[in-house]
Formats: structure tokens, sequence, C-alpha cells
């Protein structure tokens, strides 16, 4: 007999995508504790690697080379990741302020945020960078090198900070505008009267390196303001630059001060255990934690060091174990980056340089960045050895999709409701065949009815409400309805009470915000718990006139789309682990935005559909044949998710793709992606072309997207993409 997998009873919560949780996910992935929910908040898809990023500010490394994809590495661990900012922490209540959305509870978590250079000058924010977060750094600097290459920026630069970091990353700058062909002007500037954080005979080195790529170094300067062209000093002439960056010293984010966390000069206090003092239950690793304990400089192989003992005593505080005692060196081995590709090594005081020494840099940074980003291939599904015909074939094919990749075949569904017969109901308009049933109701006014639930494509049950709420409305905003009342349908996986509290908590605040925004009213629902995250919703929506069918297209209207296609492979894809994060995040945040905007500009539409389970292709051609038309689609014309193409093209596919092929045969170019199932996907509408162009422009008016990618002609059913 099959085990059945364990409830879920505790909440681990990281904050922060820091080096150290970057590998306690890693380690968690390979061996998840049973009965643990692993929740990441973090404000972007990705987080930089430190030690790569003077070479990538040298054009040595891609963007790509640079960051660790947390959205990978998320799946990959099975934890639900929530791209936004923690503000806040409840110890008392055991709840975690995230911006944008409700309090995550938790009963273990641990923080590691990294820090910030952000200085408190005068014009510092308005016209200067720091160099913490990495990310944010890294994007204006790419935007300034552009700048600079095509004359529209001096290329001159200022970095705060005359310690390791401020020298490597002047160096970097300089190097890369050498190679962007232009004369650089750096400026390295230090409050001290010497280079700091390195021996002497390294500062001798480092000061002969930055005299040779033309570097200045300006000490004993006393910053007094910021301008967009220049930095001013106290008693000293100014300095050019159309580019200050922060690197002066280590600063805590700001919000950790308005907490009740033990800090230490804004840093959060830790014990020997990496808890904070205080409480055994919360914990803190990276350079966002100071250790009493054993006083070390902010530097990223600490955190890494960490990273196992941290995540054995997460474990720990999750089970009651045992906890292991973190005991960081007391010497470490600096290698520092000189521009070019040749960087400088020190330890106990001792200094050595050259291109040897960046391809020993190089090699430890790509090991460490490919143990993040090729992980493990986890062991398939066991195919039994005796089996009943066909249960091997099916446990062989690619997994089960999540949204509209899980759907029965359109095939399989029609024949399952050609016997249902409404006729006997007159006040059934239509019923199977459209987007949602439409009814009759006293006074002439129309209802329409729908119901849709998806099975979880990600782990956030907020995402996953978002989504699925979207994806319920687009029946009715695609039949020229106003949304009036939504029942849920939940099933969640087994868990203890206290985690169905909070999972029913975030749904349903979720979903009441999104029909509470769509004019909608939620008025309730069923909830089961059953094997995997499966939601759903009814929801009706009323007009005056008839609603908008499949049926109405007219000969010489265009088709307008108001949304990319692709989600489809890029949600298989993600599945698989092979998704860019990037690309992940883009895809899911256009899936979660409502379409009651465009669904309004569209309402006087001849026809009109959501694209949903059956592809662009199946919608297209259900609107053909219930309009007797023939549509032609314009290949160049139709927009797809960013990666989406190429994940196709590399032969990744939705599960439900070979039966919407087998469904809605094409005629011309064979595009695999019109015929990809989509979640909460764009609305099709057919319209006259003058028409269609004033939708356009009044979308474009309000910040919307549309697409005209195709027309309707008298023919016989068929779609022809050209």
């Amino acid at each position: 007999m099959n085990m059945p997998d364990a409830p879920l009873t505790q909440d681990l919560v990281l904050v922060g995508g820091g080096h150290a949780h970057a590998l306690v996910l890693r380690k968690w992935g390979m061996n998840p504790l049973p009965g643990a929910r692993l929740t990441v908040i973090n404000p972007g898809p990705t987080a930089p690697y430190t030690g790569m990023l003077p070479g990538h500010v040298a054009g040595h490394y891609s963007r790509d080379t640079l960051e660790i994809d947390l959205v990978r590495l998320c799946r990959f661990a099975g934890a639900r990741l929530i791209l936004a900012h923690a503000t806040d922490i409840d110890r008392t209540a055991r709840l975690i302020t995230v911006e944008g959305q409700g309090p995550v509870a938790y009963d273990v978590a641990s923080i590691d945020i990294g820090i910030t250079a952000s200085m408190s000058i005068p014009g510092f924010d308005e016209h200067a960078v720091g160099a913490k977060p990495l990310d944010v750094y890294a994007q204006r600097w790419r935007d300034f090198v552009a700048a600079a290459k095509d004359g529209s920026a001096e290329p001159t630069v200022a970095v705060i900070g005359g310690g390791v970091a401020g020298c490597e990353l002047a160096l970097a700058m300089s190097h890369a505008l050498r190679q962007a062909g232009v004369e650089p002007n750096v400026t390295v500037i230090e409050a001290g009267l010497q280079i700091s954080g390195v021996g002497d005979m390294a500062r001798r080195k480092l000061l002969s390196v930055m005299a040779q790529a033309g570097i200045t170094l300006r000490t004993d300067a006393r910053v007094t303001g910021i301008e967009a062209t220049q930095v001013l000093f106290d008693g000293q002439e100014a300095v050019a630059a159309a580019l200050t960056v922060g690197a002066a010293g280590a600063f805590p984010h700001g919000w950790l001060s308005k907490t009740d966390l033990p800090l230490i000069d804004g840093f959060i206090e830790t014990t020997p255990d990496l808890s904070i003092k205080g409480d055994p239950s919360v914990f803190a690793a990276g350079d966002c934690a100071a250790m009493p304990f054993a006083p070390r400089p902010k530097a990223g192989v600490f955190a890494v060091r960490a990273a196992p003992v941290l995540h054995h005593n997460l474990r720990a505080a999750l089970t009651g174990g045992p906890r292991k005692t973190f005991k960081p060196q007391n010497h470490y081995l600096k290698l520092i980056s000189l521009g070019g590709k040749s960087a400088m090594a020190e330890k106990f005081g001792v200094a050595f340089s050259g291109t040897l020494l960046w391809r020993w840099k190089d090699r430890i940074d790509r090991a460490f960045m490919d143990k993040l980003d090729h992980l493990p291939q986890m062991k398939p599904t066991k195919v039994p050895e005796v089996a009943a015909l066909g249960t091997r074939e099916m446990l062989q094919d690619k997994p089960l999709c999540g949204g509209c990749g899980a759907k029965v075949g359109g095939a399989l569904l029609s024949d399952a409701l050609s016997t249902l017969d409404t006729r006997a109901n007159p006040q059934v308009v239509t019923g199977v065949g459209d987007d949602a049933a439409i009814i009759k109701l006293p006074g002439g006014r129309f209802q329409v009815l729908s119901t849709d639930h998806l099975r979880a494509m990600v782990h956030d049950p907020v995402q996953m409400t978002r989504i699925a709420a979207v994806h319920a409305l687009g029946d009715i905003w695609a039949m020229g309805a106003r949304p009036q009342v939504a029942l849920s349908s939940l099933i969640l996986p087994r868990m203890s009470p206290p985690l169905q509290a909070r999972t029913l908590r975030e749904i349903t605040d979720t979903a009441r915000a999104v029909f509470d925004a769509a004019g909608a009213t939620l008025v309730g629902g069923h909830t089961t718990m059953g094997a995997e995250l499966t939601i759903g919703f009814t929801v009706t929506g009323t007009r005056d006139t008839m609603p908008i069918t499949i049926a109405g297209a007219q000969p010489g209207d265009v088709l307008l789309l108001t949304r990319p296609i692709g989600s489809g492979v890029m949600m298989a894809a993600h599945m698989q682990g092979i998704a860019r994060g990037r690309d992940v995040a883009k895809t899911l945040t256009m899936m979660e935005q409502p379409q009651s905007q465009h669904a309004d500009i569209l309402r006087d539409a001849h026809a009109m559909t959501d694209v949903t389970g059956f592809g662009l292709a199946g919608h297209v051609l259900a609107m053909c044949k219930a309009s007797g038309l023939h549509a032609t689609l314009t290949h160049a014309n139709i927009p797809i998710y960013e990666g989406a193409r190429a994940l196709s093209d590399a032969g990744v596919a939705s599960s439900l793709l070979q039966a919407n092929r087998e469904n809605a045969p094409m005629a011309g170019i064979d595009d695999p992606l019109l015929h990809d199932p989509q979640t909460a996907g764009g609305l099709l509408a057919a319209l006259p072309q003058a028409a269609a162009e004033i939708a356009l422009k009044r979308l474009q008016d309000k910040g919307l997207q549309g697409w005209i990618i195709g027309s309707l002609q008298s023919g016989p059913p068929v779609v022809t993409l050209a």
C-alpha cells in the first residue's frame, strides 16, 4: 500500500533570496521535510550573485550568468514564491507583512535580505544609486553604458567609498566604458586617508592598477551633496559625475528598525545557532545579520558557509531536534577583480595578482552558480512492472499540466455534452457550446452563468486565486455581461486546522478583492480536502441586451486579441524546471490582471470569446463554425509571451497540446503555439476594421494592449495561418 503524502502542519517562511537562502532551497529540494510548507518572499524573480557583479559590470558576464533564478529554485524546492517586499514582522502573532497583499503567517522564519548602499546624503536618492541592492545597481549601470555609448550621457563616474567594493566597481566600470568605445573619467571618493579593507601590499597593488586605468582617488573627502552632473564636497572642488555610485559601507534595510527585532547598529542580532536573540523561531543570515558571538566583516563567504548550519537548524526548529553551532572561519581568501580579466588574491597580508587568479576566481564563481542553476534531476515516477493495459504508457507520458493544460480534450468534452438538451427550459437561451449559459430574465434582461476550476500551476494560493478568479470572469466578460455573483469551489491539500485557516483566509481575501474590483459579490462556496490545491469559481453576470456569443461574427470583421499566447508552454516548462524565472514571473503577472476594462471597450463586438484551454486555433475555429465563416490569421501579428517561442521550438508542450491539434486542424503554417492551452487568456473579439482600430486606440489610452491578428471571410469554417 502506498503511503499518502504527509499532511502540512508547519509553515517555514524565508524572507529574502540571499546566498544562504538560495543554498537552503537547493538542499530542501533534494530532501524536503514532510509536513512543512515552504514560502519565499523576495521582491524579484532573481537574485544577483555578489561575486560575479564586478565581472558583469566589466562586461565579462551576461545578466543571466550573474543571476540566481529564484523561480526555478523555488519550483525545485516545492516552495511558493511571493514576489514582493516584506515590510514588517509581528513576532507575537507570527505574521510577516508583505507589500501589496495580506500578511503571511509563519511557524519558523528566516531573514536573509542583504544590505543597501543607499546613503543619507542630500541628492543621493534623486541622482545616485547604491551598489546594493545589486539588481537595481546592475540595471542602472546597463542603462548608463548604453547612454554613454550613444553620446546621450557623459562617461563620468564617481564612486563614493574607497574600500574593496568601491575600487573593484571603479575598475570594472572604467574597463566597460573603454570596451564600449568611450574614454572614461572615473573618481573614487574616500572619507579616510587611504583605501580601506586590505593590507599594505594589496593596497599598493590596487593603487597601481587604478592609476594605470586612469582612475582618480580622492581621499579625506567629505561629500556634502550630489547633483545630476557632479558630486559636491566640503572644502574641495566638485567632481564631475553623470553617474554616482554609493559603495561606502553596509547599511541595514530601513524597515528592520521599525520592528521589535533585536538589532545591533540596525542589523539583526543572532546567536550561535543563527536564531535571533530571545526568539528561537526566527533566524537571520547573510549581511543583514550581526554575529556578536563571532564578529566578522560583511562578506558573501560567511553567508555561503552559514547555509548548511542554517538548513540544519531550520529543520531542527520545525521538528524539535538538536541544533548546530555556526563557527565562521577567522581568515578567508579575498579575490578582487581588477577590471579586465585579471584579479588579486589576498590572505594573511600577502597579495598576488594576474590573469591566472582571474581564471581561478571565475572557476569558483561559476561553480557556485552551476550548483544553483543545474539542479539535480529528481527520480521520475516509478513505472510498475505489472499494470493494467495502457497504464504504463500513460505513466511514461509527460506530467499532467496545471491550469487549462489539465483540461479534458475538446473532442471528448463535446461528445460527452452532446446528449444535453436545454430546449425543455424556455428560460435557457443558449447552453452547451458557448462561453456561458444565457438565461432570459423577467423584463427582457439576460443572465449568463459559467463555472471554471484550475489545478494549481504555482504553489502560492494567493497568486493561484487571482488567476483562477480572472479566468472564471473571462467567460462573463467575453459575453459583454457585467459580473454579478461568485461561488468558490476549493480543494485544499491535507493540512492541519491552523494551516487550513491560514490558507482559506488568503484565498478568501484574495478572491473577494478580485470580484469586488470586477463589480461582483463573493457569496460563499464549498471546500474539501484532497490530493492537491484546486481553485474554482461559479460566476454569474447580467446584460440588458442579448449577450455577445461566438455566433455573431460577420464577413469583413477583423479579430482583435487582448493578451499574448504561450502561457501553456510556459507553465509546462515551469513545472519541468526549465523556464527562465523572469519569463515565468512576467507571464504569471499578466495572467493575474483583470480584463474588465478590455471587456467594456469591446462590449459592442459582433462576436467574442476568451482564449483558454482549447488554444487560439480552437477558439477561432469555434467562432468560425458558429458564424459560418473562414478565418485567416496573420502569423507575424500574433503576440507571444516572452520566452514561449524558444521553449516551444525546443519541444516543450502542454499535456493538452496534441488533443487541441486534433480538435482544431489548421491550414498554412504549422505552429504548435496556436494550439497551446491558455489559462486566463485574452479576449478574442470579431468586429469591423474601423471599430477595431478605435478599440485599439481606447485600449492604448488606458495603458492596455491589443492586437489585430486576422480577419474573417465568407467560406467554409476553416482557420488558415498565413
